[in-house]
Parts: C-alpha cells; sequence; structure tokens
C-alpha cells in the first residue's frame, strides 16, 4: 500500500494554518465518522486515515519532523540509500522499495517513530476532545465549577471494545496474518499502520457485535465536571488529563480540551482585572451630592460618597473590589450616567428658569 501524503488526506495545502487543518478535519471526520457510517469498513478506514493524518498535522512538533521527512523525500520517492548490512544493487538496477529501512537513518528513525505514536518515550494515548463552555460571568470572575454534558466515543459496553458478539469465535485476520499491522512503503521508507480489517486486533470475529456493528466502540453522553479558574476570559484554555475519548486496549484515555467563552453580565464588564458598573442618578443627587450603596462582585454592597457637581460618566474607584488573577487584584469602576426627568409641571419648568438664571446659565 502506498503511503498517502497527510496534507492530501486533509485536503490541505502543506502551509495551511492550524486553523483551517482543524477545519478540515472536522468537516471530513463528521463525514466519515463510524456512527454516521455503520457497517461500512471503508469509511472506517478513511477515518481512521484522517485521524491519523489529524494527529500528526495538529501537533506543532510532530508536524515539524514531517515535513522535515516530506523534505528529504519520504513521501515521493526522494531519499534512497542503501539497505542496511551494506548490500548494494548492481549497476543500473532499480532501487528497493525496502531499501531503507528505520534502523538505516538513526535519528530519522526516531522522528519517524515519533510522528507515527512509536516512540519508546510516549505512552499511546487516545485523541484528544474539544469543547467550549459558556459560563456566568461571575463563576468566570471569581472561579467556580460548572457541568457539562460531552458526546464521547467509548468502548461498547456489549463486546467491552473487541467488536465481536458476545460468544463469537475469533480467527487470525487474513489481511496481517495477526499481527494487528500492515506495512506500506513509497520512497524506500517502510512505515506500519493498524490494519483496516481487524483495525489492529490482530484476529477477526465469526460475527460482529450488534451493537457496534464491530467497531468496538459507540457515542454515548457522559456528564463531567470543570473547575473554573478564579479570572477566566472569553477564550481561556485549560487541559484536563484522561478526560477526553477513552482508549481501547488498555491505552490512556484522551485529554479534554476546554475553552471558555464567558456570558455577559446585566451589571458588570471587564476592563482587565477591574470591574465596571454603571449606577444612575437624577439631576439633584449629581448637582448637590448624595451617597449610594454599590453592589460588588461578591454580592456585597458598599457605600460610595458622591460629591455635589458630579459630572455625567464620571467614574469612582472603589479599592480591591475587582477580579483577582494570579496575586493580583484590581478595583471595582463606578461610572455615573445622570438621568433628565422626562416631563416638569409648569411650576417646575418656572424654578428651573429661575434657578438657571441665577446661575448664569443659558437654555
Amino acid at each position: 500500500m502506498a503511503a498517502k501524503d497527510f496534507y492530501q488526506v486533509l485536503g490541505v495545502s502543506d502551509s495551511a494554518s492550524q486553523d483551517e487543518i482543524k477545519k478540515a478535519y472536522r468537516r471530513l471526520a463528521k463525514q466519515y465518522h463510524p456512527d454516521a457510517n455503520p457497517n461500512n469498513a471503508s469509511a472506517a478506514d478513511r477515518f481512521k486515515e484522517i485521524s491519523e493524518a489529524h494527529s500528526v498535522l495538529s501537533d506543532s512538533d510532530k508536524r515539524k519532523q514531517y515535513d522535515q521527512m516530506r523534505r528529504l523525500g519520504a513521501f515521493d520517492g526522494g531519499a534512497r540509500g542503501p539497505r542496511a548490512g551494506g548490500a548494494r544493487r548492481a549497476p543500473g538496477a532499480e532501487p528497493s522499495a525496502e531499501g531503507f529501512e528505520f534502523g538505516d537513518f538513526g535519528g530519522l528513525g526516531d522522528i519517524f517513530s515519533s510522528i507515527f505514536g512509536r516512540g519508546r518515550q510516549e505512552e499511546p494515548r487516545a485523541e484528544a476532545l474539544e469543547t467550549l463552555v459558556e459560563v456566568p460571568f461571575r463563576v468566570a470572575a471569581l472561579g467556580g465549577k460548572v457541568t457539562v454534558n460531552l458526546q464521547v466515543t467509548e468502548p461498547c459496553p456489549t463486546c467491552a471494545g473487541s467488536g465481536g458478539a458476545p460468544g463469537a469465535t475469533w480467527s487470525t485476520c487474513p489481511e496481517c496474518k495477526g499481527r494487528g499491522t500492515i506495512s506500506f512503503g513509497q520512497g524506500g521508507f517502510a512505515v506500519n499502520r493498524p490494519c483496516p480489517q481487524c483495525r489492529g486486533r490482530g484476529r477477526i470475529p465469526s460475527e460482529p457485535c450488534p451493537t457496534c456493528h464491530g467497531v468496538g466502540q459507540v457515542r454515548t453522553e457522559r456528564q463531567v465536571a470543570i473547575t473554573v479558574p478564579p479570572g477566566t476570559e472569553t477564550g481561556t484554555r485549560i487541559r484536563m488529563r484522561g478526560q477526553g475519548q477513552a482508549a481501547s486496549g488498555g491505552a490512556p484515555a484522551g485529554d479534554l480540551l476546554v475553552t471558555f467563552q464567558v456570558q455577559p453580565d446585566r451589571f458588570f464588564h471587564r476592563e482587565g482585572l477591574d470591574l465596571v458598573c454603571e449606577v444612575p442618578l437624577n439631576l439633584a443627587q449629581a448637582t448637590l451630592g448624595t451617597r449610594l450603596r454599590v453592589r460588588t462582585l461578591d454580592g456585597k454592597k458598599v457605600m460610595l460618597r458622591i460629591p455635589g457637581g458630579t459630572q455625567p460618566g464620571r467614574r469612582f474607584r472603589i479599592k480591591g473590589q475587582g477580579v483577582e488573577k494570579n496575586g493580583v487584584k484590581g478595583d471595582q469602576l463606578v461610572q455615573v450616567q445622570v438621568t433628565v426627568p422626562d416631563q416638569l409641571t409648569a411650576e417646575q419648568q418656572e424654578m428651573l428658569k429661575r434657578f438657571a438664571e441665577s446661575a448664569g446659565m443659558q437654555y
């Protein structure tokens, strides 16, 4: 089987941004997901191929290593060399498709191993799951917990992830001869990948599981409690280890990547660590001065003195009543809005005119 270029698999250019790669993956994964294509082995294979490409290209380090191998001709036949052991081909003979193996390249073999998930240092882990979580303004500012329901892929409860019906007999996979992997090569390189027929198990059941149709996984809903850090803003991301997709074969579960979106508040908005709120003053309060009880983020109220002659839009600072993050706490800024009466009686209008004239005001 010829190696496929991961950029071609996702249908993007090799200069594609991470956002373009993510969009292409989500579109293709939705189209070829086993849940949307039950009993369709080719769709399942395509889904694995798409997932494999995304797992490499979405990781900056793996993508860098992968691009290095592409430049060396790993996927276009551009890199060739002698077989390990010093065997040489006769003059004019065509190069062998197996002219190189991982061991022939030393460090490059390690690169290939890390790209395709075969490194000795990293334990295989299921794919990370990403979700967008909306949180109330107060919870985001003070910190707290929110509970969300996630659609996840988990091992099938009927077959425990084996893909076989209860009581089914098992036989060695004829495609991979029980190895669970098949090799494909191009340009003198050989790379292993999970066998598409047995899905990497090395054996096939006499009858597929009636629940998962042989896939070994099902979609289900799981409730997860998420801790919201104090000072969270829209776009803040956290990683929850082992809370993502469940893995088969005893491998660790993937991580859950949470991106927060903060809901607006009717009273507060943020300016960095400062909280800004608006309070109304009538004309008399702004002119003569007054005292106001202003609500703070924690629900308490503080007394604020408004001096006479306060102008619309003026801000007053309440120290230490803002958002706290990393040991630093902001203030609460109270901005006043002066309201003008909609209607005045004839007597009130006359009194206001006399006041304006005595104060030298134009009207």
